[in-house]
């Protein structure tokens, strides 16, 4: 499969091969150069360069990877990252587009197909590549298909074909198990976090989300459990966040009159709002929580 990344001309240091950097010994400024050597009795009692700025000039910025970026809840998830200056892959089916609000990120692009075993496993091989020995600080799973019917209806699970059943569940289930095995190595390095995005529709009958969708979100739900179980020792973190009627450009006919009816703050919510949630879970603010899943629906199911 070709690699659909496009290369950066320039010799930016921010983008020399990553065998030409070398991990520092001590603090990495003075490791690189950036500080001159002063004699013992006058050294201060603290280093003098703003590590934080440092670190981002020099590539250690933290890494999320988040699949099916291209639109709605998952390109907001991205401009979040992105403007909390952490350095950002995007997988999803389609090529990046240039037009999308975050600068230079066509650089971070894989093109992917969650529901072919192959391409996800060339996902993983660029992936792991990519980042090298920085490994990966977090895995956003947050793509995922909902099929209606003809009439763009539920599909319930008396109506769903068997090839329907296959591929939602491959995409929204199988696949972020898989990436997950594939990436194990890269978030262990980097002590990374791992979030799952299900659906309020995993536990309780919604009248858009058909019967496949559900499912597979009650499943990844239940794995992430398994995961956080499982990789709690090995210093990766796995929580979920279950969103509900969240405003994108695919909202269902209808969605305004159970906003009324169901959600007690009488609003949609902003995908943004979804993100900042995504976003604290994969930071250090959250660094004692495991094995949750955060409902951000406005109270639907209370």
């Amino acid at each position: 499969m070709e690699d659909k990344t496009m290369e950066k001309p320039g010799v930016c240091p921010a983008h020399q091969a990553e065998e030409e950097r070398q991990p520092p010994a001590e603090c990495p400024a003075h490791a690189h150069g950036k500080v001159e050597p002063v004699p013992a009795e006058e050294a201060p009692n603290s280093c003098p360069v703003d590590h934080t700025a440092f670190a981002g000039e020099q590539g250690l910025r933290p890494i999320v990877a988040v699949t099916g970026a291209s639109r709605g809840i998952g390109h907001a998830i991205v401009r979040k990252f992105y403007d909390e200056n952490w350095e950002v892959f995007t997988l999803s089916r389609t090529p990046f587009s240039e037009v999308c609000p975050w600068a230079e990120g066509y650089v971070r692009h894989i093109e992917v197909d969650l529901s072919d075993a192959r391409s996800i496993q060339y996902a993983i091989d660029q992936l792991c590549e990519r980042v090298g020995q920085k490994g990966l600080t977090a895995l956003v799973n947050n793509a995922g298909i909902s099929p209606k019917d003809s009439k763009g209806g539920r599909l319930g699970a008396m109506q769903t074909p068997l090839e329907i059943w296959r591929d939602v569940h491959m995409v929204n289930f199988i696949a972020p198990a898989v990436l997950v095995q594939g990436l194990k190595q890269p978030l262990m390095r980097a002590a990374g976090s791992v979030v799952n995005i299900t659906s309020i529709a995993g536990f309780r009958i919604h009248p858009f989300a058909g019967a496949a969708y559900a499912t597979s979100k009650a499943a990844l739900s239940a794995l992430t459990r398994e995961m956080a179980h499982e990789l709690a020792a090995l210093g990766i973190r796995v929580n979920a966040v279950a969103p509900g009627e969240i405003m994108t450009a695919i909202l269902s006919p209808g969605t305004d009159e159970v906003v009324e009816r169901e959600v007690p703050m009488r609003r949609i919510g902003d995908p943004k709002e979804v993100a900042e949630v995504v976003h604290f879970l994969c930071s250090q603010a959250a660094s004692y929580v495991i094995g949750t899943e955060i409902n951000i629906d406005g109270g639907q199911h209370l």
